[in-house]
């Protein structure tokens, strides 16, 4: 919930300024459209998305193992059913991916899900883990390939987790990319009708409500057509 609050306030602060920019900016979005800003940056920043995917894909089957989701029994329908519940979601969240950024943006993210979910399965099948998700220890136990195995999965998924994603969270917030599409539109700012580009915040009518680069406050737009960019000012980095 932190992160939901704080992505979208750095993300307005760096695109169009905080303070009164940031409060104006708000509400044209009016509050049922903040959500908008959050869900325009995984819609616009590939890495983001794909890596929340594998984290969500995964937190959502260690989830379910740990309600028991996950057989012991050592037969053919318990081999499908594990088949089937370490591939369904990341299959699902790879073509979720592959339809917004392509299909090898996709793939990897479907493989990359797939694969993070091995080691929870290890973990059921050697009995490290019991009811409830809680670790057994076995004292003196050699270790096999299985718990190398479920060592690096937990070990790729906490950099993933805690590294990773907070580092493509905070690069798509500061990419000077806006949230919403940038349109070209005749504006009346009172001094007789001009051109000007806006971020997006609402449509009203047959108009746009959106931010003005030019004048620096929200504005009503008309005869608006889609720019080729969404690009506001460099990247943080790049300033």
């Amino acid at each position: 919930m932190a992160a939901v609050v704080a992505l979208p306030a750095v993300k307005l602060a760096y695109t169009v300024g905080g303070g009164e920019a940031a409060t104006e900016v708000l509400t044209g979005l009016e509050p049922g459209n903040w959500p908008d800003v959050l869900i325009g940056m995984l819609l616009s920043s590939a890495p983001l998305t794909a890596v929340l995917a594998v984290v969500l894909s995964r937190m959502v089957f260690a989830y379910f193992a740990a309600k028991g989701a996950v057989p012991h029994a050592r037969s053919f329908a318990a081999t499908l059913r594990v088949v089937a519940l370490a591939a369904v979601n990341p299959l699902a969240v790879g073509i979720v991916v592959a339809v917004l950024f392509g299909p090898w943006w996709g793939t990897a993210t479907g493989l990359t899900a797939c694969l993070l979910r091995q080691g929870i399965v290890a973990e059921y099948r050697m009995g490290r883990r019991g009811p409830g998700g809680r670790r057994r220890r076995a004292a003196g136990a050699p270790r096999t390939w299985g718990h190398r195995l479920a060592g690096a999965e937990q070990g790729a998924a906490l950099i993933l987790a805690v590294l990773v994603l907070p580092v493509a969270a905070f690069a798509s917030a500061l990419d000077g990319r806006a949230w919403a599409p940038l349109v070209d539109c005749a504006v009346d700012t009172g001094h007789g009708g001009t051109s000007d580009r806006l971020i997006e915040l609402g449509r009203k009518g047959s108009g746009v409500v959106g931010w003005s680069l030019a004048h620096h406050e929200v504005v009503n737009g008309t005869a608006c057509a889609v720019a080729e960019t969404r690009v506001v000012h460099p990247p943080w980095w790049e300033r």
